[in-house]
């Protein structure tokens, strides 16, 4: 290790599965940087629906990958790999990681690096990598989502939700989402949706069909799945596309295969974290080259809900479980390793 770095950092581990209060901080020794790997020490870790599961036991870490939590991070590269040819230390960046975020120090690919938006703060940036990431790849790269299309965004509230009202908004689509409140949908349309849905006192079909004048959206990003796929084809246009990025309401759908056909509708979806670091290195350079000349100008930076000290990570999860955050929840990191 390098000799002007500390030998050990501070780290929240998951004792057991179970409740946030299973997050407890502890000691861990220093990641070692692989030839193609910077590290980082952290100032701020992005809080996702993912870390929750990993934490309840659902959602173990692709082999070889850290059991800390954490798939976001932004902070200042303290070293690199004998391979890392566009970083350097000092350099200020964002990354996508597969695990490790909630700690002093991590590791990551260079190529899931990205420097910080011009502007952005520590905060904002960590909030960025796992959502647009997410959301960059999914609606636009599988969806195929262009200027004039419209799509429906379920969760429209939540970390990936703000960021897709934003994108969506950005690059030219009309948008429609849905939400648990009336405060929550009146936030979503502040960011840009057309109308905002609250689930909980309306049926998003109907007044999706009814916005629309009957013909439906073009695109559907879900992040519900289950009983919900179903009522979302029914949401779709011909030739419409439909895209799953999460199954919180189940893993099952049952759907009628006829209306796929007679209509000529799309599903497909994808997963992040067991991706491969070229594949997510390709998304990243994706980003930096369509999204990141946007984010330079200040508009579409992530909407932060709360922070949180590192050592209140437990806290932190209490107010994800408790869906009454509006976009992200970020854990600020200050040196806790003497």
């Amino acid at each position: 290790m390098f000799a002007d770095l500390p030998k050990t950092m501070t780290a929240i581990a998951i004792s057991a599965p179970g409740e946030p209060d299973v997050l407890k901080p502890e000691t861990r020794p220093m990641p070692t940087v692989g030839g193609s790997d910077v590290l980082i020490q952290i100032h701020a870790a992005g809080v996702n629906r993912p870390d929750v599961l990993q934490r309840r036991g659902l959602y173990a870490p692709p082999p070889g990958v850290t059991d800390i939590p954490g798939l976001e991070v932004a902070g200042t590269i303290v070293a690199v790999g004998q391979n890392v040819t566009r970083f350097q230390v000092g350099a200020r960046v964002c990354a996508l990681v597969a695990g490790g975020g909630y700690a002093e120090y991590c590791t990551a690919p260079e190529g899931q690096c990205l420097p910080i938006p011009k502007g952005a703060s520590f905060v904002e940036a960590a909030a960025i990598p796992e959502t647009f990431f997410t959301v960059w790849f999914n609606l636009f790269e599988r969806g195929y989502a262009a200027n004039g299309d419209s799509v429906l965004i379920h969760g429209g509230s939540s970390g990936i939700g703000t960021t897709a009202i934003m994108l969506a908004k950005e690059f030219g689509l009309t948008v429609y989402a849905t939400a648990g409140s009336d405060e929550k949908c009146a936030a979503c349309e502040k960011l840009g949706a057309t109308r905002a849905i609250n689930y909980r006192s309306a049926d998003f079909v109907t007044e999706i069909k009814n916005f629309t004048e009957g013909r439906g959206v073009d695109i559907v990003l879900d992040m519900v799945a289950g009983n919900y796929v179903a009522r979302n084809l029914d949401c779709l246009a011909i030739m419409g596309r439909h895209i799953t990025i999460a199954v919180q309401g189940g893993i099952m759908a049952e759907i009628n295969m006829a209306k796929i056909m007679q209509r000529r509708l799309t599903l497909t979806g994808s997963t992040l974290r067991p991706q491969s670091v070229e594949f997510k290195s390709m998304i990243a350079a994706s980003l930096e080259e369509l999204v990141w000349p946007v984010l330079d100008t200040g508009r579409c930076l992530p909407m932060i809900d709360s922070t949180y000290p590192l050592k209140d990570a437990a806290t932190a999860h209490v107010r994800m479980e408790s869906s009454a955050h509006i976009g992200k929840i970020v854990l600020e990191i200050s040196s806790m390793t003497n």
